[in-house]
């Protein structure tokens, strides 16, 4: 017998259990649900695809297997998933500033300085508004339509710009300078057929390029001021002082008129009045000169008093004055 198969062994205190591999979870998943996905993601697609809404501001571009058509109303759309291709174009009038940078304000001096007519330098800012009238041709004719309108702005701007002096592009002159510029390139954008539309053109500033020049146009353009000042204050003062004036000229010519009136009819008058005397001197000459002679000698003696005696002491008779002479003779003829 073995003296060891009966030895005692010492059990272990903390015997660890076998570990068993963990087990691989078995896949729900199953492959009949992947067609159904595909199907699902195709409807969804399809959908969203085939609908699309429209705002009020915007054209819709839809090109159908490269043949393009325009919707412009707005509202919730259709369209063929796939075969139709839609692109949205603004309605919105849109701008670009000419001469500075619009986010920044900081002058651009390539695109701002300009030469004028009397050969002086001016700094002129622009800000160019324009609006999409067919978008297909927007989209279509040209790979950069605005670009272009820029590149033509900046053209007629500068031709335009050097017709005129540097004092009407700076004071008087830049309303009419903005609708010439307007009309050329209208009527460019007419020819290139770009789809687009000058809406307006503004001089936003206009200055000289240095400081000592831009003195100089401030004082001249105080100058201007002052004179216009002054010719109004003229036309008032002119305004105030010729309506009396007039009206003087007017009381003198009508007191004139009616003095002439009044020394024709005098005259007239006298005329006649000789022209009776004559007549009675004519009947009577002898009886009409005594007559003259006592009315001139009364006018010359109004206070005298003359008698006449008769001859042989006969009764005298009073001459003067006449009208006592004249009642006595009216009586005498009454009785």
């Amino acid at each position: 017998m073995d003296p060891n198969e009966y030895s005692w062994k010492r059990p272990d205190p903390d015997p660890q259990p076998r570990q068993e591999k963990p087990r691989r979870p078995q896949s729900r998943f199953r492959p009949a649900l992947i067609p159904i996905a595909v199907v699902l993601l195709l409807i969804v697609s399809i959908f969203f695809n085939s609908f699309y809404e429209l705002q009020e501001d915007e054209f819709a571009v839809i090109t159908t297997l490269g043949k393009p058509s325009v919707v412009s109303t707005s509202g919730l759309k259709f369209k063929w998933p796939f075969i139709q291709q839609k692109t949205l174009v603004s309605k919105a009038t849109k701008g670009f500033a000419i001469g500075y940078d619009i986010r920044t304000g900081n002058s651009i001096p390539t695109e701002s300085v300009m030469i004028t007519v009397d050969y002086n330098f001016v700094n002129v800012d622009f800000y160019v508004e324009y609006r999409v009238t067919d978008p297909v041709k927007y989209l279509y004719n040209s790979a950069d339509p605005v670009g272009i309108l820029k590149m033509l702005c900046q053209s007629y701007i500068r031709d335009t710009i050097g017709l005129y002096k540097v004092d009407d592009v700076i004071t008087t002159g830049k309303s009419e300078i903005q609708a010439a510029i307007k009309d050329k390139i209208l009527a460019r954008l007419e020819q290139e057929d770009l789809g687009i539309t000058l809406v307006n053109i503004t001089i936003q500033d206009a200055e000289p390029p240095t400081v000592k020049v831009q003195e100089a146009f401030k004082a001249v353009e105080t100058a201007k001021q002052d004179a216009e000042t002054a010719t109004n204050n003229a036309n008032k003062y002119a305004n105030e002082v010729l309506p009396a004036a007039q009206a003087d000229a007017d009381e003198v010519l009508q007191k004139a008129e009616a003095y002439k009136t009044s020394r024709i009819n005098e005259a007239n008058g006298q005329a006649s009045r000789f022209q009776k005397l004559y007549e009675e001197y004519a009947k009577y000459p002898e009886i009409t000169k005594q007559r003259l002679f006592y009315e001139t000698v009364s006018d010359i003696f109004p206070e005298m008093k003359i008698v006449i005696a008769g001859k042989d002491g006969a009764e005298m008779t009073t001459v003067l004055p006449l009208d006592d002479f004249v009642q006595a003779g009216k009586e005498d003829g009454k009785q």
